[in-house]
Parts: structure tokens; C-alpha cells; sequence
């Protein structure tokens, strides 16, 4: 069973009393039962612990109450009309998920009975809480040489949240294409994506899972090496070291090309050895330099990992090649995605649905640069803690590309800020190319 986080809001829990001063102690209460209703196809059920809000609509009085592990909560109510609504927030593998419900005109007289009762309907919308905050693949330029070391891969995932985010069963995959300049993408189909209809995105040859217990905390992160968890920098001074004891990295041991996958750094513990899922015959996963589109996801219907592998496997263009085998992830599990084109090419298409992101970020490849989240100016500055700790006057970008919040993410961070990043779903607007990979020193 998957592990749950239940967000129980703190609060003052006022049972039967009002928050209005002026109402009179006097007058006659009701116990009144108030139900909250969960969606039986969704991911959730009752728990005890959500505080639920009832509102006079005659005097804004406000009454309070919390669930029992049934979902109800018995609050004491006066005679009036009122408007009950509650919120409760739980995470799951990545994901936030909000439910939230109102019930309004709501009557209580004299004559209500203890068999009556208020029923709240609960709706769902998910958040992402787990952020692909930054993606370096394009490769360092190597001194003196016009070639390109480019197999020193990595990704960054960063809590987003204020709420701890277990990555258990959180999966890592690329979309075949895996770049967007092919010359024909068979894909389309009038013009349109043919999974678009389907609310699917097709993951290629691998995905690799998280195993065992690993949480990231609020404004915690952990960098996976997608290709040579080892020191770069010792024979390529550009590039950079991904050989760090807190690393984790797409490996598995049955991979016969070692230039992609040499073994990790003996720092690296094997517990944080992604698993892989393999559904092709490839000997490598490789995560292209010049334009990938990169998803994160994890089942939310109940569909094992394990279940997912023995699933119909779809082949690009309908040829039956290893090679080009998929697994069409639904979008529904995405939790991130970022799709990638590259810089100054006419021929990009998109790969990634409109839901997962609706735009691309432009990189251009062999110069070190990374691509980089941008903040979220108004979130990061609203975190009271954050006072005094926020560093401005980014200049981190490359010379057509910054972060227009002005804010620097990394020289906050190391000042103790929490930093919050934007997440439109949109590439375009929520990354920018960085001159610089932030794990660098120097």
C-alpha cells in the first residue's frame, strides 16, 4: 500500500462556540452533523482531523469543527441560515491533492432533528508538489577541442511544497522522440498529437523508479545523475562532479554501455540506484543533449509499477522494433514534465502534451548551461521566514535568457530562504537557460 501523508490543518478547535462575541450564549443550539463526502472513483477516503467551517450568513459568526474518522463533525449551531465548506489537503508520491467543498444555504430551526445531517461534497485538484527544478544535458565544451563531453547528465527534484513528499514509486522517464527536431514526427496526425485525445504520454524504452523510504522535506531536493555518477571534473574541467554520497542515478548493472552508465562512484550507496523498468532491449537509456522532454509520474489508480511493465507496449510510427517501444503513461500520473527544443532550429515539435506543458524552453547544447526553474516572486516573498534572506539581482543567465523574477534562487538558498518555483505548466514561462550548472563551485 502506498504511503499517505495526511495534512491535518492546525487550528483552534471550537466546538458549539462562536467566534462572534456579540451572539448570544442564550439562544438554543442544535447538534448539527456535517459529512464530508468523498468521491467514491477518487483517490481518497474519510479521515478523522478536517476542520470544517460553518459561516452565518446573517452575522458572520463562524463555528468550527473537526471530522471523525468517519468524516463527520458534530458542531453546535443556533437557529440561522449558513454556509458550510472545508478543506483538506493530503500528498501522495509527489503530488498534492486539495479536496474541497461548500454547502450553502444551509437552514437550521428549532425543529432540527439529530437525524439530520449536512452533506459536504468533496471535489479534487491536484497540485504538483514535486518540481523538476533543474535539467542539465546539453554537455561542457572540452579545453581546446570543438568536441563535447556530454555524458554527465543529471536532474534536480525539489520539493515545492510545504508538506513532506515521499518519492517512493516516483518514476523518471523520456518521451520517444527523444528529440524534437526529427524530421518527421509520425506523432501528428492533422496536425495534432494522436495521445493528445487519449490523455496519454508515451514514455521510452525505461522508467526508473525511487525505492525504499525517501522523503524530501519542504524546499529539499535530491540530483539524479541520468548518465555517469562519478567526478567529471577530474578529466573534463567544464563538466561536473556527480559522484557525491547524497547522489542518486539511473543504473542498472545488466547495462553494457559503459561510457553512458560506467558504474557509480563506490560514495553512492546501491539503495539509491534507481530501479529500471525495461520494456525494450537497449543496452543504455540516454537522455538527449540537444532537446529532450522529460516527465515525472506515479500511478494514482492502484496500478503497480510491476503492473504497469505488462501493459500493451506501443511502437513509434507502428513498427515493432525494440527500439522504439513505449509505454503510454496516463497523463493523469504525470506529476512534472519539461519539454525541451532546441535553440535556433525551425523543425521543433512538441512532445509533450498541452495538460503536462504547454510551452518549451530553448537550450542550446555544448556550452555547460543548464536549464533552470524559474522563482515565484510573490510565493517566495510572502514566506514570513524568508525575510532578510533573499538575495536579488539575478545575473546567473545566459544573454537571452534570465529569470524575470530578479530573484536568485541559489544565493537565497544558501542564506537559509525557502525558495517557491513557479509552476504554470508552461516551459516558457517557468524555466530559463542558466550560464552555469548551480552544483558547480565554480
Amino acid at each position: 500500500m502506498r504511503k499517505l501523508f495526511y495534512a491535518l490543518m492546525a487550528g483552534v478547535v471550537l466546538l458549539g462556540s462562536s467566534c462572534n462575541k456579540n451572539d448570544d450564549e442564550g439562544y438554543k443550539t442544535h447538534d448539527v452533523a456535517v459529512r464530508l463526502v468523498y468521491d467514491a472513483a477518487g483517490n481518497f477516503d474519510a479521515v478523522a482531523g478536517v476542520p470544517v467551517s460553518v459561516r452565518s450568513t446573517i452575522n458572520d459568526a463562524t463555528y468550527t469543527g473537526e471530522t471523525d474518522a468517519n468524516g463527520v463533525a458534530e458542531i453546535k449551531l443556533p437557529a440561522g441560515v449558513y454556509e458550510v465548506s472545508a478543506t483538506d489537503k493530503r500528498t501522495e508520491t509527489g503530488a498534492i491533492f486539495i479536496l474541497s467543498g461548500v454547502a450553502s444555504n444551509v437552514t437550521v430551526t428549532d425543529a432540527w432533528s439529530a437525524d439530520d445531517e449536512v452533506t459536504v461534497n468533496m471535489s479534487e485538484s491536484k497540485l504538483g508538489q514535486v518540481v523538476i527544478k533543474e535539467l542539465y544535458c546539453g554537455g561542457s565544451p572540452i579545453d581546446g577541442e570543438t568536441r563535447v563531453w556530454a555524458n554527465d547528465k543529471y536532474v534536480i527534484l525539489y520539493n515545492n511544497s510545504e508538506e513532506p513528499a515521499q518519492l517512493e514509486n516516483l518514476c523518471l522517464a523520456v518521451v520517444y522522440p527523444t528529440n524534437s527536431t526529427a524530421s518527421t514526427n509520425y506523432d501528428y496526425v492533422d496536425g495534432k498529437l494522436w495521445y493528445e485525445a487519449q490523455q496519454t504520454v508515451p514514455a521510452s524504452c525505461i522508467y526508473w523508479a525511487f525505492t525504499g523510504d525517501v522523503t524530501l522535506n519542504p524546499g529539499e531536493q535530491v540530483t539524479v545523475a541520468l548518465s555517469g555518477a562519478i567526478n567529471h571534473t577530474t578529466t573534463y574541467p567544464h563538466s561536473v562532479d556527480l559522484s557525491g554520497a547524497d547522489t542518486y542515478v539511473t543504473y542498472d548493472a545488466n547495462f553494457t554501455n559503459t561510457t553512458i552508465h560506467p558504474t557509480p562512484s563506490e560514495l553512492i550507496p546501491t539503495s539509491q540506484w534507481l530501479k529500471a523498468y525495461v520494456f525494450g532491449t537497449s543496452t543504455m537509456w540516454s537522455v538527449d543533449r540537444m532537446s529532450p522532454a522529460m516527465f515525472i509520474f506515479s500511478p494514482t489508480d492502484g496500478t503497480t509499477l510491476d503492473g504497469f511493465l505488462t501493459t500493451q507496449t506501443n511502437y513509434y510510427q507502428d513498427r515493432v522494433q525494440d527500439a522504439r517501444a513505449r509505454k503510454m503513461v496516463p497523463q493523469e500520473w504525470v506529476i512534472d514534465g519539461v519539454e525541451v527544443f532546441q535553440a535556433g532550429s525551425t523543425k521543433n515539435k512538441k512532445r509533450l502534451t498541452a495538460a503536462v506543458d504547454a510551452g518549451a524552453i530553448e537550450m542550446t547544447a555544448g556550452q555547460g548551461y543548464s536549464l533552470y526553474r524559474n522563482v515565484d516572486k510573490a510565493a517566495t516573498e510572502a514566506i514570513e521566514a524568508n525575510a532578510g534572506k533573499i538575495v536579488y539581482s539575478y545575473a546567473g543567465g545566459t544573454t537571452d535568457s534570465t529569470d524575470p523574477s530578479g530573484i536568485d534562487a541559489e544565493a537565497s538558498i544558501k542564506q537559509g530562504a525557502r525558495i517557491v518555483y513557479k509552476d504554470t505548466n508552461n516551459s516558457t514561462n517557468d524555466f530559463h537557460q542558466r550560464a552555469k550548472a548551480s552544483i558547480k563551485n565554480n
